[in-house]
């Protein structure tokens, strides 16, 4: 990560994201570990991020309403 922190821009947790990280969870049925993933989509939402490069498509499937998913790379077989 330091050597990609120059070319990185880091999008603080404001009150925007929280008001769309509880729509998402309430909307998606989101529990557990999946709130890292809704989490995410809340930050992308609040902040007008249209897509999200990943090698998590699975973690992703059910946003593709919302988000574009990108697959980073071919999936391992």
């Amino acid at each position: 990560m330091r050597g990609f922190e120059n070319d990185l821009i880091v999008l603080d947790d404001v009150p925007a994201v929280t008001d769309k990280l509880l729509e998402t969870v309430g909307q998606y049925s989101v529990a557990g570990k999946q709130i890292h993933d809704a989490n995410i989509v809340a930050t992308m939402l609040a902040f007008g991020i249209p897509a999200l490069l990943t090698h998590n498509i699975a973690d992703f499937q059910r946003f593709i309403k919302i988000i574009d998913v990108i697959p980073l790379l071919p999936s391992p077989k």
